[in-house]
């Protein structure tokens, strides 16, 4: 069996960030999210769920909204600000007809993520 290789990241307070490439790994995310954990996508189509491990504050969520944005269809198109949903796993639902890689949510936060932002964390 393949391998399954997400993208990860660190929080600077410590704290896991991992986040899908494509839909089936969006799929898998999703199913590893606790249900108190923070998930993050942005508000368009096209980008990763990005699952925070463990209890979430407001900067790792920052941090997480910057990382989710970076890889979304909606910076790499557009180049400008970036919202991104914040919700917990347990909000998150899916129907049998919804796609790979789609979900429903309930109960999402919204969080703008700036240009400069993006700009500063390609730069590193």
């Amino acid at each position: 069996m393949k391998e399954v290789k997400f993208r990860k990241y660190c929080t600077l307070s410590g704290k896991d960030v991992v986040c899908g490439k494509d839909a089936e790994q969006n799929e898998l995310i999703v199913a590893q999210s606790g249900d108190s954990e923070s998930v993050l996508h942005t508000k368009a189509p096209g980008s990763p769920f990005c699952n925070i491990k463990g209890k979430a504050t407001l900067k790792d969520i920052k941090e997480t909204a910057v990382i989710c944005a970076t890889h979304s269809k909606d910076w790499k198109q557009n180049k400008s600000n970036v919202e991104i949903h914040v919700f917990q796993g347990k909000n998150i639902f899916k129907e049998p007809d919804m796609k790979t890689g789609t979900f429903g949510v309930k109960k999402a936060k919204s969080i703008k993520v700036k240009k400069e932002e993006i700009l500063k964390f390609l730069k590193k």
